[in-house]
């Protein structure tokens, strides 16, 4: 099944990476949304659990390994066509995860990968949609008092 214009939704990962008070951001390289900056992330593969598909897309995209922390939450998108029918539906799971070696490079789907003071996530331009207010929104409810800070210096 090919990833445009789809029979069925796509089943995703997406790695929040936080390390310090920073959070890796990634342009994605290929459609939908290219361009754009993003979270690290790619498709599930057939009998791959969520958390390996999680760590195999970071380590493919970034060379980074990561420690899952948390899982964020779900989400549903979906890209239609100048005609309305639907050109990419992804359900797609986020985890929170912390780097645990490798070296950063962009690769594979993504054309650059960069660390971004959570402080300026939501000035980055163009971001997908929701992106900016989830990755604050999962820092927050993994260590509260550490976001709350966070935000004080904006």
């Amino acid at each position: 099944m090919g990833r445009e214009y789809p029979l069925r939704p796509i089943v995703g990962v997406g790695a929040i990476i936080i390390e310090n008070e920073n959070v890796l951001i990634v342009r994605r390289g290929q459609p939908p949304r290219m361009g754009a900056w993003s979270i690290p992330g790619g498709g599930v593969h057939l009998g791959e659990d969520l958390e390996e598909a999680c760590i195999r897309e970071v380590k493919e995209e970034t060379g980074l390994d990561v420690e899952i922390l948390s899982e964020g939450r779900v989400l549903n998108r979906v890209t239609r066509d100048e005609w309305g029918r639907v050109q990419f539906h992804y359900v797609l799971i986020d985890f929170v995860c912390r780097p645990t070696g490798g070296v950063l490079q962009a690769a594979s789907d993504i054309s650059e990968a960069t660390w971004v003071p959570l402080s300026e996530v939501s000035s980055l331009s163009p971001m997908t949609s929701g992106t900016a207010e989830f990755i604050l929104e999962s820092v927050t409810a993994l260590n509260p008092l550490s976001q709350q800070n966070s935000r004080e210096s904006i």
